[in-house]
């Protein structure tokens, strides 16, 4: 990778989008399958994306997005999300947040309330101090 502190410079953006275009199509096909839970654990790794690209990082969010959606089972959610994930899903969450948009809002913070139960408020913290990797 070119650049500095292991992001991706501008010229290598189409690499990272194709990447995640890959990601997206594999993320549409679980969905397809009902499993909600697993679209959103394979959009979450290798997250958040190592580019100050942003048609990068909005590629990755619709798939983040996408399968934020269709969560319907918390329970089922935490039960097999690595809490390793848990700090990059509550970034998701405040960028969700930020959209305005109604449904998304709704859902981001149902997740939001189950996922500071269980990882704690040093989740939001870590969250939002954390400026370098940002989605």
């Amino acid at each position: 990778m070119s650049g500095t502190g292991g992001f991706v410079e501008a010229d290598n953006a189409e690499a990272v989008i194709t990447r995640f275009e890959h990601k997206s199509r594999k993320i549409e096909s679980i969905l397809k399958q009902s499993k909600p839970v697993e679209a959103l654990k394979t959009a979450l790794e290798g997250s958040p994306p190592n580019t100050r690209d942003e048609r990068g990082k909005s590629s990755n969010w619709i798939v983040v997005h996408r399968a934020i959606m269709a969560i319907k089972d918390l329970d089922g959610l935490f039960a097999s999300l690595d809490p390793e994930h848990y700090d990059i899903l509550m970034k998701y969450l405040y960028r969700g947040l930020s959209t305005g948009n109604r449904p998304t809002c709704d859902q981001c913070l149902r997740i939001h309330k189950r996922l500071t139960e269980r990882a704690g408020l040093g989740c939001i913290a870590r969250s939002l101090a954390d400026t370098i990797n940002t989605v």
